[in-house]
């Protein structure tokens, strides 16, 4: 595809396109790349960061959050209760269904993913101004919250009414 001839020149769109592919790859490299053997998956990182921010939800409150089917949501969390990443525990709400929580090591290794990455951000971001970097955030939470909007699955926020009382 020839971007310059396929693209409307009033909004760039295939432009973003390209970009956020490219931004999701640079991603995963950098994770690959950190010689951690520890890393958590993508998967992984955003289901463990949904839970901290939120606090423990049971399968289907993952699936409707998540938009996935709760038998992958139940294969992926019996693999991170494996690794010691997650807990069960009782529905506070006195519920028969149970719900998942980050135990201390799911919790540390969360920080320890979240500090490497935001110290690869960092060196990405050295020469860019503090103004600079705040619209660029400016930026990317307009272009999510849309998404969110139109999928209708809202991810909450540190500083939410909707987020748990877990957040930091």
């Amino acid at each position: 595809m020839d971007m310059d001839t396929d693209m409307d020149t009033e909004k760039p769109t295939q432009l973003v396109e390209y970009e956020t592919m490219l931004l999701g790859r640079h991603f995963i490299m950098t994770a690959r790349a950190k010689g951690d053997e520890g890393f958590l998956d993508s998967s992984s990182y955003v289901l463990l960061s949904r839970l901290r921010i939120q606090g423990p939800m049971s399968l289907r409150l993952l699936s409707e959050a998540f938009g996935l089917d709760v038998s992958t949501l139940n294969r992926k969390t019996a693999a991170l209760q494996r690794d010691g990443l997650l807990e069960r525990i009782p529905d506070d709400e006195g519920g028969i269904a149970r719900k998942f929580r980050l135990t201390a090591e799911g919790e540390r290794r969360l920080d320890h993913e979240r500090s490497a990455t935001v110290n690869g951000l960092e060196k990405v971001l050295e020469d860019w101004s503090a103004e600079d970097v705040a619209r660029f955030a400016d930026y990317l939470l307009r272009f999510n919250r849309r998404v969110e909007d139109l999928v209708g699955r809202p991810w909450p926020r540190v500083g939410d009414a909707n987020a748990g009382d877990d957040a930091d």
